[in-house]
């Protein structure tokens, strides 16, 4: 097994800690709200283990946040945000500026595109070749969000109805459902997930 230690681990073990404090939750509370062991949760908040997306899929949901939110929150790190420009100035970020967060269970990746004082928040996801990624329907309140497929093929469960969408297709989604991010293609499929917040929990 690798010793490489993701870049963003650190920065998800904080930003779960510091939901979770917020909300005056133990670690017993967050674990009977999520559905996620609380030594699993113990683990990811002292960076010992790298959630899965379906584990970021639970805590998300139990937060009231999108998943999408809760890795842009880390991500969003002062180390990152000392570089980005004032507000309503232009500014250009590198790929290698970008840390790419790389689910250990599935392989799926994700980059963050826009900066935190963008009013959207806009990721490309690649997901690899027989990738199943499955979320709860609390995950998805409180946003509205468009998938937009860029390059190869998403077979998109979006509760009882699945959606078979290729390159150039985009899908808006309604009210919060389970959804599940499938490639059953025998290629990567590389999509983008651009996201506005509604009402703040």
């Amino acid at each position: 097994m690798s010793n490489i230690v993701d870049p963003l681990v650190g920065r998800i073990a904080a930003r779960v800690r510091t939901e979770r404090e917020r909300r005056r939750w133990t670690l017993a509370q967050l674990a009977d709200a999520s559905g996620v062991s609380q030594a699993m949760i113990s683990r990811i908040e002292r960076a010992e283990s790298s959630p899965t997306a379906v584990v970021l899929g639970k805590l998300s949901a139990a937060f009231q946040l999108s998943v999408a939110s809760l890795l842009a929150l880390a991500e969003g790190a002062p180390e990152d945000t000392a570089r980005e420009t004032a507000a309503g100035e232009a500014g250009v970020r590198r790929p290698a500026d970008t840390a790419e967060w790389r689910d250990p269970a599935t392989g799926y990746r994700r980059r963050q595109i826009t900066g935190p004082r963008f009013p959207a928040e806009i990721a490309e996801i690649r997901l690899p070749a027989g990738a199943r990624v499955p979320y709860p329907a609390a995950a998805f309140a409180f946003v509205r969000q468009v998938v937009w497929v860029l390059d190869g093929r998403l077979t998109f469960h979006d509760g009882d109805t699945v959606h078979e969408l290729e390159a150039g297709d985009t899908i808006e989604l309604g009210e919060p459902a389970e959804r599940v991010f499938a490639n059953i293609s025998g290629s990567e499929c590389r999509y983008a997930v651009v996201l506005t917040r509604g009402t703040t929990p």
